[in-house]
């Protein structure tokens, strides 16, 4: 076990910002704060000279930006974590999904007007558990299950060679995600049918841009949900950030329902009110899927899943970002699958192509 401490470097031209950024991080004992600097020309300077492990990185800087400092870093430092901060703004979010797209590993937003303390505190509980989770520390490993579900495990799911025909493929993902969705959506192609629900973990306004990035990118209907819209083929929707997104059903089909119920697994959007829906609703014609992500959301409503006779794809280990919400439902032997990222577009289009003939028309 690695007993040294993680080491970070704050890279933002506000010295505010730094300042809180410094304070929260240090409550805990395993991060140590190794340096700050005022934009990326001084950040790349500094670690000519010293190691980090993290470096937190201001979207908009002088001399040189957030970007351009994230490209040469991916360059000079590959094995160096990178989070990005920007303002909670249309701006920011836009900003924020090219730098994932440019192999950043997360971002955060900075703080609103607040209290000082009630700043740092938000500041903390969000950047401590992602900074020791890209590290492999805390929350990165698989958590073990709520005590409400501990001793209520299925028996382990097995691979099949054919499912009941999909009526809903629905995802859940965290850190790392926005990548993996969009290698996942790309690799299932424009002309892929079943409605697909997402639910990735990000404040609001980041998940209305990512659905466009990723609608794009894969070139047919992605776009952020909207409560009361029935649910259509071929389009896929993505839950607004600070609202769960839930399946109903109506006399005309499926449509959907957000809320701003509490958190679960700290979480608003969380997987959990999404798959236990799919489950109720759409039962073994549920197709679930797990990518990269912190902590154990989606954990009760994939046992849902299961149970009613649903199939579920995780994604494995070393293709995650970090391993925690897939982690979670691999062992507990709730996957029936854990396949690598580029292989599970293909494998969700063999699921619904080897199905029965009603799946391959749905599939078309």
């Amino acid at each position: 076990m690695n007993n040294q401490p993680i080491k970070v470097l704050i890279v933002d031209d506000s010295a505010v910002i730094r300042g809180l950024l410094a304070k929260a991080l240090v409550r805990d004992a395993e991060i140590e704060v190794v340096g700050t600097a005022m934009h990326g020309d001084a950040a790349l300077s500094w670690l000519k000279d010293r190691p980090a492990d993290v470096v937190i990185l201001d979207v908009e800087m002088p001399v040189m930006d957030g970007l351009e400092t994230l490209k040469q870093l991916r360059e000079q430092h590959p094995d160096i974590r990178v989070i990005m901060a920007s303002s909670l703004t249309s701006s920011g979010a836009k900003t924020s999904m090219i730098a994932l797209s440019l192999g950043a590993d997360a971002c955060i937003a900075k703080p609103t007007a607040g209290s000082a303390s009630e700043a740092m505190q938000t500041v903390a509980g969000e950047l401590i558990p992602l900074v020791k989770g890209l590290c492999g520390r805390g929350p990165a490993r698989p958590s073990p299950p709520p005590p409400a579900v501990a001793n209520t495990f299925l028996p382990t799911v097995r691979k099949k060679d054919s499912i009941a025909p999909p009526k809903l493929l629905v995802i859940g993902s965290s850190t790392g995600g926005p990548n993996a969705l969009n290698r996942v959506l790309t690799d299932l192609g424009r002309d892929f049918k079943i409605p697909t629900l997402i639910v990735q973990h990000m404040p609001p306004m980041f998940t209305g841009m990512m659905a466009r990035h990723l609608q794009s990118d894969v070139g047919r209907p992605v776009k952020e949900a909207e409560a009361g819209e029935k649910l259509q083929q071929g389009v896929t929707y993505v839950a607004p950030g600070d609202f769960h997104m839930q399946l109903e059903e109506n006399s005309d089909g499926m449509s959907l329902s957000l809320n701003q119920d509490p958190v679960e697994h700290y979480c608003r959007p969380s997987v959990n009110p999404l798959f236990r829906s799919a489950a109720r609703l759409a039962g073994p014609r549920t197709l679930a899927v797990m990518l990269t992500g912190m902590g154990s959301d989606g954990f009760e409503g994939t046992r849902d899943i299961v149970a009613q006779g649903g199939y579920v794809l995780a994604q494995d280990e070393a293709s995650s970002v970090v391993w925690g919400m897939p982690g979670s439902i691999v062992n507990a032997g709730m996957a029936h699958e854990v396949l690598p990222l580029q292989e599970i577009g293909s494998r969700i289009i063999n699921l619904c192509s080897t199905a029965t003939s009603r799946a391959r028309m749905e599939c078309s």
